[in-house]
């Protein structure tokens, strides 16, 4: 909160002030060292080199001049206070050096992690092929800007195509993946005629990936996906599913369809263990309406008692001014949800068809 920052900051003031007033105020006997010593330390993790160094001077002068007024700056104990405190005011300055450097480190962690997500997922440009688009990307975890969960979208000649997934597992691995599976979405969606033809050449991409892997991930590395086509100059979208939460189609007027297969298929890189070939659906995709995309840290995220969030309950009867509108409303409505702790890494990615 920002009035515990606050106090946090002045703390080192309030500690040297108590220090004088308790020297002040108490037989000489008594001593307030481990007040002004203190001082510089609390301001070591929480101010700039330059204020720890003030604070330290200023610990080590609040010392001297209560022990000058006092008429006792010779004497043993009170050189054994300056000590003391002068002690604490190097170690500070030495901590806040160490902190300081840390941080300067995780700031460059940062930068390569969010170029390495602009690089892998770059952000759709917010209009393409008369459609307007919208993406966002929450990871789970402080800090972290990239995971398994990923999003792009591809004009083609075969109309607008997109693709959200899921991969499992954490860490550098998936996020190899990652970069495997949008890679390979690229460049299928310009070459392949079907929509199906996409999903078959990022199971291929994934198998060839996979006998590079070895111990657990060689047998169980696999990407629930969603891919989507909006063909041109048609009110109309294509959607195929391998094992991904289904897409949901909000309507001008707040009414919400949920993109469902007849029959389920299977994550991709798991063509080894046969199944049926994933159903095609097809919806109308009438002007104004808004389709939605998203990975199971959406409709996965839990309430305090453990309770699924509903994306489709939540979306049905509400409209929105644009895509980007619709996911920051979105985001918000899991946040309070959650109570502001996501549990799993969420991608969105919306598109809307204009009214006109």
């Amino acid at each position: 909160m920002v009035w515990a920052r606050a106090f946090a900051r002045t703390l080192p003031l309030l500690l040297v002030a108590a220090g004088i007033v308790y020297d002040w105020f108490t037989p000489s006997e008594y001593t307030a060292t481990p007040l002004f010593a203190a001082a510089p330390l609390v301001a070591a993790p929480l101010h700039s080199l330059r204020g720890t160094v003030l604070t330290g001077l200023l610990a080590v002068g609040a010392v001297l001049v209560v022990h000058g007024v006092l008429g006792i700056v010779l004497q043993v104990d009170a050189v054994t206070e300056v000590v003391t405190v002068t002690t604490a005011a190097v170690l500070a300055v030495l901590i806040n050096t160490v902190v300081r450097r840390g941080d300067e480190r995780l700031a460059t962690v940062r930068e390569i992690a969010e170029f390495a997500q602009r690089a892998v997922l770059p952000e759709p440009e917010p209009r393409i092929a008369g459609l307007d688009v919208a993406a966002r990307y929450e990871a789970a975890q402080e800090d972290a800007f990239i995971g398994g969960d990923l999003y792009a979208v591809q004009d083609s000649p075969y109309g607008v195509r997109l693709v959200v997934g899921d991969v499992r597992g954490k860490g550098m691995k998936a996020v190899a993946t990652v970069a495997t599976v949008v890679g390979a979405f690229r460049e299928a969606a310009e070459q392949e005629p079907a929509l199906e033809g996409v999903a078959e050449r990022l199971e291929r991409a994934l198998t060839r990936a996979g006998t590079r892997r070895d111990g657990i991930d060689a047998v169980e590395g696999f990407t629930t996906a969603v891919l989507a086509e909006i063909p041109p100059g048609a009110d109309l979208v294509r959607v195929v599913n391998r094992g991904h939460p289904p897409p949901l189609l909000l309507h001008p007027d707040g009414t919400l369809a949920v993109l469902s297969a007849a029959s389920f298929a299977l994550p991709l890189g798991m063509s080894d263990l046969g199944g049926r070939p994933a159903p095609t659906v097809r919806e109308r995709f009438p002007r104004g309406a808004t389709l939605l995309l998203h990975t199971d840290g959406l409709s996965e995220a839990r309430d305090a008692r453990g309770e699924f969030f509903d994306p489709a309950g939540w979306l049905a009867g509400r409209v929105f001014s644009c895509p980007d509108a619709l996911l920051t409303a979105l985001f918000e409505a899991v946040r309070r949800h959650t109570g502001g702790v996501l549990t799993d890494d969420m991608a969105l990615l919306a598109v809307r068809r204009h009214e006109q």
